[in-house]
């Protein structure tokens, strides 16, 4: 695991608006990040890798094995 900053919710509400994802109140922030994945083009994966992941360039990548751990 890389260091570097958890994304907070509001980064990643940011980042979905700016997708065009709409209605994202009421979503738990992995489900949101999902979306997110999807919609740049990546598996809709976060928090499901088991210690790899080959989606190299995606912004969750550091989050998502700090989510696994949790």
């Amino acid at each position: 695991m890389k260091g570097g900053k958890e994304m907070k919710m509001q980064e990643v509400r940011a980042k979905a608006k700016a997708l065009g994802i709409k209605n994202t109140f009421g979503l738990k922030k992995e489900e949101l990040i999902r979306r997110v994945q999807k919609a740049e083009g990546y598996f809709d994966c976060f928090g499901t890798a088991n210690e790899y992941c080959d989606q190299f360039q995606c912004c969750f990548r550091d989050d998502c094995f700090r989510f696994v751990k949790d």
